[in-house]
């Protein structure tokens, strides 16, 4: 494995200016991990600043043929880490190999295809729209429309996903796809498996000779780091995956700036899931099998992980049940990411069991070793009256437990659907007969999710074009956007127009000679025709 260092990437050096020191902890041996890492100073986190804000202006320059080419080799430099990145990654987060290697190719994945995007372009949805001197009573002008990168984006990364949401992953790949520069603070629970991506990106950048300051990596565990990224006047944009607690902090600090800037906090979301009669009494132990293993999959630490599991009371219930019981009774305990996970979940589920009317349903029978950072899978279960009581149940538990809540009738499972936060995701087992007769609660749950599932579950999230993964409060802060997919570089550009502009202070994508070759909206017809 390469040599770690523990400093700062500031632009095209490596820094050491701290004197705050933390190390990383393998949470399946609570083993202390070398090197010890550096918090970056506010001299550093300056620094990088100043060096993303120069090169913001130099990146709108940047052909989009040579930008998809940075994004493409920075797959490369990442695929080309072998062994050393997902050796690392394992040992700070206690993820399986074969977890890893698969969110490796995700991430290269993603780079890949924001590369693609830019390089085919008409994600800048250029719309011009021809004036007309003789127009009467007044003349027609000349405008002229398209998406500019906002400037330098703080991303911050996830402890769940510690190469595809993380230094290299979708909110970084996103954001420079978009023509901004990225500082990224990388996550204390993984920063050797950062410093490693982190060397990637630049040997990227070096490679392809974008401006010196389009990327910088800074540790700290501590909030300052983050607070001072948040609330610099430089950053235009901030990229958050963790908790509500978290991102709702960056959030209300960026809403205080004098120059308020959007934040894209992905955060809690209990993910609920209905089950309908029908497919109730046709496949209730297969439903169970497969939300348990929804529920449990890495540990019950995905943000789709299903947390809530709803249906109307009776025999098939009972079987979904007894199934469920079974399988959570039979789970083996999983290592959770880090110590600081396993105590949140810890507290979560027993606020959760000891809330009036709550009754535990099951609980993994072998027993967890706190050494290894390890939880037990926990099934709850309640009925609606009682959750409409105590909307504390509907908060996520980020960890392996969920909640059954049995219903007296579809009024009742109606009642728990508007009870539910915003999440990322609500899921319906259903026949067509049940979709016909329950068409007011599938109509009800496209106003709590950004992405409804139909008889499957929702971990496992396509990274496609048509990928939402947002969603209403708390799920994310604005739910019109998405952090999977093509569409999540829409975070980080905003639109522009010029009105009768000469034609050497137009853009090339909106210039009459196509020499793009992209979609535009001309005079209201999508051509790829010059004018």
């Amino acid at each position: 494995m390469p040599e770690l260092t523990g400093s700062q990437f500031i632009g095209p050096d490596r820094s050491a200016g701290g004197t705050r020191t933390f190390r990383a902890a393998n949470p399946a041996t609570g083993e202390a991990l070398a090197p010890e890492f550096l918090e970056a100073s506010p001299e550093e986190i300056d620094r990088a600043l100043t060096l993303a804000g120069e090169a913001a202006a130099a990146l709108r320059r940047v052909p989009p043929d040579a930008l998809a080419a940075f994004l493409g080799r920075i797959a490369d430099e990442l695929a080309a880490l072998g062994d050393a990145l997902v050796d690392r990654a394992g040992a700070e987060t206690g993820l399986p190999r074969e977890r890893l290697v698969g969110e490796r190719g995700r991430t290269t994945g993603q780079l890949r295809m924001f590369a693609a995007l830019v390089r085919e372009g008409s994600w800048v949805d250029a719309r011009i729209d021809r004036g007309d001197p003789e127009r009467k009573p007044v003349p027609k002008p000349d405008i002229r429309r398209m998406l500019v990168p906002l400037g330098p984006v703080a991303v911050f990364g996830a402890s769940n996903f510690p190469l595809a949401f993380s230094v290299a992953g979708g909110d970084t790949a996103s954001a420079l796809a978009a023509g901004c520069p990225v500082v990224v603070k990388a996550h204390p629970a993984h920063p050797g498996t950062s410093e490693l991506a982190a060397r990637a990106i630049r040997r990227a950048v070096d490679a392809t000779a974008m401006p010196p300051g389009v990327f910088s990596m800074l540790h700290g565990p501590s909030p300052e780091v983050g607070a001072r990224l948040a609330t610099d006047p430089r950053v235009k944009a901030v990229a958050f995956t963790g908790s509500l607690a978290g991102g709702r902090a960056l959030f209300d600090a960026a809403a205080r700036r004098p120059d308020p800037i959007p934040v894209f906090a992905e955060m809690g979301s209990i993910n609920p899931v209905f089950l309908l009669p029908g497919a109730l009494r046709d496949r209730a132990e297969w439903i169970a099998e497969g939300f348990i293993a929804s529920m449990t999959l890495g540990g019950g630490q995905f943000c789709t992980k299903p947390g809530l599991v709803a249906g109307i009371d009776g025999p098939d219930l009972d079987r979904f049940a007894a199934r469920a019981a079974a399988l959570v009774e039979r789970h083996a305990p999983a290592t959770l990411l880090h110590a600081g996970i396993l105590r949140s979940y810890e507290a979560g589920a027993t606020a959760l069991g000891a809330i009036p009317g709550v009754r535990p349903l099951a609980r993994s029978a072998p027993p967890a070793d706190a050494g290894k950072t390890q939880a037990a899978a926990a099934l709850f279960e309640a009925d609606a009256a009682t959750l409409l009581r105590a909307p504390r149940l509907c908060e996520e538990v980020f960890g392996p437990a969920a909640l059954l809540v049995r219903c007296p009738g579809a009024a009742a499972l109606e009642a728990v659907a508007r009870a539910v936060p915003g999440s990322l995701t609500a899921t319906l087992h259903a026949t067509a007969e049940d979709l016909r007769a329950h068409a007011a609660l599938a109509a009800l749950l496209e106003t709590r999710a950004g992405r409804l599932v139909f008889g499957g579950f929702p971990t496992g999230v396509e990274v496609c074009p048509s990928m939402q993964h947002g969603g209403p409060w708390p799920a994310t802060t604005d739910p019109r956007f998405t952090s999977v997919g093509e569409a999540a570089i829409l975070r980080f550009a905003r639109p522009v127009c010029w009105q009768n502009a000469p034609p050497e202070a137009l853009p090339p994508a909106l210039q009459d000679r196509n020499a793009l070759g992209i979609w535009r909206r001309v005079d209201g017809t999508m051509t790829r025709d010059s004018l």
